[in-house]
């Protein structure tokens, strides 16, 4: 199976390719993203890694991450979607998790809400209701975005030695 194409009313969300490489590498490089994921920027070699895991998800696991588009440019604008990316995170995630990444440029415009809903509508349509996601503490911007999707009673966690919020939803 390989990424269904999704659309919202200004979006495109379609599976990776690997002329998405540059883009999402970018987006990886700048502080305004990695901040508060990781804490490091992703070198390409790592985003060339994580670019093939997301398109063997969607052949394992029946569902995965897309390559967010701006639709009337095409312009890549993040990765967004589901992973069963079997992290060493403690406590152990037991559900897929969810997780939004945009450029810095789409920050502050509503599409990590908008993609969201059309990426859990989908999950829900597959049966997949139960999902968790990760968030930095001082994440404020994704922590709100989370309750408003609907994930709630946060447990504090470890990755990489640094402290993280695990949300459920379903």
């Amino acid at each position: 199976m390989s990424a269904p194409t999704l659309t919202t009313d200004r979006l495109t969300l379609r599976g990776h390719r690997p002329d998405d490489l540059d883009a999402l590498t970018a987006m990886w490089a700048d502080p305004a993203v990695y901040g508060m994921i990781g804490g490091k920027p992703r070198p390409r070699e790592e985003v060339w890694i994580r670019l093939l895991r997301s398109v063997g998800q969607w052949s394992v696991f029946g569902y995965g991450a897309w390559v967010v588009c701006d639709r009337e440019t095409g312009e890549v604008l993040g990765d967004i979607g589901l992973l069963e990316s079997r992290r060493a995170i403690v406590p152990e995630l037991t559900v897929p998790e969810v997780g939004w990444t945009l450029s810095p440029a789409a920050h502050g415009k509503g599409y990590a809400g908008e993609t969201m809903r059309a990426v859990l509508g989908w999950a829900e349509a597959q049966g997949i209701s139960r999902t968790c996601c990760i968030i930095d503490p001082g994440n404020a911007a994704s922590i709100r975005l989370a309750e408003k999707l609907g994930y709630a009673a946060p447990v504090e966690g470890v990755y990489h030695d640094r402290v993280i919020l695990v949300f459920h939803r379903g």
